[in-house]
């Protein structure tokens, strides 16, 4: 239903954004710019769609992911692309802007949000998204070997990253799924001294030896909790043209290629899923 200043409100069903049965209460909310809208869960902004602009990428975090997507193999070519946790969409219909043509399948195992995002927010026409109601783990069974190029791993539950989905078994459904020199990100939440993110660079290290982290320094030096996200392949990851994005971003961010990851983030022990954890949440200290 439509409250005042046109927010549609809606109480779904309890679930996290590509994770399990968690509770959630979701609203599409009017920004100041004309044909922009946020999606909030539980009172946190989880997603901005810009239906005139799918080419924005209003959060930080976001535009890292966006930089990645924008430097894998020929610019604007179509690519197989999974997402696992859909939220409003956001991702998908940038690549689907910036890479016409693409295959995308979005898991996203809350039916209710996405019912009212496609209703209020709809996708534009022939977008090549599809959106399956199944979590992450489940949705990847059901891909055949090297049918991805990409994996966008943005999935959330009570506002951390599920724990099933950092394994050293789920890296090896992750590297079965992709080709060759496809890559996968994960958008990771932590703080200083980065004990769970360690344990995830490790899992995937073993199925995706290539990897890169990139962050705002500020979460890096200590200050905040923050988003990192983690970019893993197998022959290379595209460490020096986001180096260059880095810069010139509205929000610069630093890289930490192979070298400084293993510096700065290794020494972790796996996750596997007889030992997993959840991540931290943004607000915790």
């Amino acid at each position: 239903m439509r409250g005042p200043s046109g927010v549609c409100q809606w109480a779904v069903k309890r679930a996290g954004l590509g994770g399990h049965d968690r509770g959630v209460a979701a609203e599409i909310v009017p920004t100041e710019r004309a044909g922009a809208f946020v999606l909030r869960m539980d009172g946190h902004d989880q997603s901005l769609v810009d239906l005139d602009d799918p080419g924005r990428l209003d959060f930080d975090y976001v535009r890292r992911i966006g930089d990645v997507l924008d430097s894998w193999g020929v610019p604007g070519a179509p690519a197989r692309v999974l997402h696992v946790g859909g939220a409003a969409l956001t991702l998908p219909r940038y690549v689907a802007h910036t890479r016409p043509r693409s295959a995308q399948v979005v898991l996203e195992p809350n039916v209710e949000v996405t019912e009212l995002v496609r209703r209020e927010l709809p996708l534009p026409p022939r977008s090549g998204i599809k959106v399956r109601p199944v979590d992450g783990r489940a949705g990847l069974l059901a891909f055949r070997d090297d049918a991805l190029d990409l994996i966008v791993v943005d999935a959330f539950a009570d506002g951390r990253v599920p724990g099933d989905l950092v394994t050293v078994e789920c890296a090896a459904a992750y590297a079965r799924v992709l080709v060759a020199d496809g890559l996968l990100l994960i958008n990771l939440v932590d703080a200083a001294p980065f004990a769970w993110t360690r344990r995830v660079v490790a899992a995937m290290r073993t199925a995706l030896p290539t990897q890169l982290v990139s962050a705002e320094p500020a979460t890096l030096r200590a200050r905040r909790p923050g988003n990192l996200l983690l970019v893993a392949g197998r022959p290379t990851v595209p460490a020096d043209a986001l180096r260059k994005r880095a810069v010139s971003s509205p929000t610069p961010y630093r890289v930490l290629d192979e070298t400084a990851l293993r510096d700065s983030l290794g020494r972790g022990v796996p996750f596997v899923d007889a030992d997993t954890l959840d991540s931290p949440g943004l607000d915790s200290p």
